[in-house]
């Protein structure tokens, strides 16, 4: 995956992993069950709207909480795209690489894309486009070695060579 586009999810600070999957329903390792439950104590529209490639912007510290690999599961899962904030936890960030979910980080962008826009992500350039607003941001582009984990689906799957 060289790109992604979707319709904008907006959040603000400190989204932890509690809210992004609930730890009642840790009790499921399943990503497709862990997606039905994905943002619904920050979001309860968020399940019935997200639509495979779409994309979540939030602000500073997203991902904060617990270490739990769950929570970029479920988004990924959920058929989020792309994260993209001002600042992401760092046992999130580790944890999104491994598991194959890109994320990106673009404090203004963060700040000025609106929930609802139509945004493209070039993770070759970590260019950030605004369709909707016709701007464009420079955020972090991936070293090649993460393009590969993602491009790979996670980790495990590029250690093993798949």
């Amino acid at each position: 995956m060289k790109a992604a586009k979707g319709t904008v999810f907006k959040y603000g600070d400190n989204v932890d992993t509690d809210v992004i999957i609930p730890a009642r329903y840790l009790n499921s390792s399943d990503p497709a069950e862990l997606a039905t439950h994905c943002m619904e104590d920050i979001d309860k529209d968020f399940v019935g709207k997200v639509q495979k490639g779409d994309i979540i912007v939030a602000t500073k510290n997203f991902g904060c909480g617990s270490s739990r690999e769950h929570a970029p599961i479920a988004i990924k899962a959920a058929g989020v795209s792309c994260v993209i904030a001002e600042t992401f936890a760092r046992i999130f960030y580790r944890n999104a690489i491994n598991i194959g979910l890109p994320i990106v980080e673009c404090p203004e962008a963060a700040r000025e894309i609106e929930a609802g826009d139509t945004v493209e992500v070039n993770f070759d350039t970590g260019v950030i486009t605004d369709v909707t607003k016709g701007t464009s941001y420079q955020g972090q582009a991936f070293p090649e070695f993460m393009q590969k984990i993602i491009a790979a689906e996670g980790l495990v799957n590029y250690i093993n060579g798949k």
